[in-house]
């Protein structure tokens, strides 16, 4: 699996996003601190330890570099996180299996990658990327040649 590079100069509106997902109840924001703990439990059960770390280290920018969408209970149903193992990348993010096909995943990417770009970053990666058409496709993504493993290759008990 190859990284992937984004043109955070030329990507999709995220208005349109935003208002595809709010029609089905989903509100796109950052979590507050107070929330922590509700997201890093939430990520670690459906998705695992590694991505509950990357979220926490999300918490230690200011601003947080993640964001949750909510449903109409104000339950969490995804996230998407930027600059946690790496400056400039884009990740971990998911979407709970019941929320899936409602355009949630795309608007927390537009939203993430929106703020790396009024950050000042003019690329965004992909790490290690399993979805390289559907990067292509939303936001132009194009694969990086020899990028896998890439910074990951030197990780303890690879």
């Amino acid at each position: 699996m190859a990284d992937l590079l984004v043109k955070l100069y030329d990507l999709p509106p995220l208005q349109h996003a935003i208002d595809r997902v709010a029609e089905a109840g989903i509100i796109i924001k950052r979590p507050l601190v107070i929330e922590r703990h509700l997201l890093v439990t939430w990520v670690e059960d459906r998705f695992g330890k590694c991505w509950a770390d990357e979220v926490r280290m999300a918490f230690s920018s200011q601003a947080i570099s993640c964001f949750i969408a909510l449903d109409k209970e104000a339950s969490i149903v995804g996230f998407s996180c930027h600059n946690t193992t790496f400056k400039g990348f884009f990740g971990p993010t998911g979407v709970d299996e019941s929320a899936r096909g409602k355009g949630i995943g795309s608007a927390l990417l537009l939203r993430s990658l929106h703020a790396m770009s009024e950050d000042g970053y003019a690329y965004a990666v992909i790490g290690y990327s399993d979805a390289d058409e559907y990067y292509r496709k939303t936001v132009g993504a194009i694969p990086i040649p020899d990028s896998s493993p890439g910074p990951y290759r030197d990780r303890i008990g690879k």
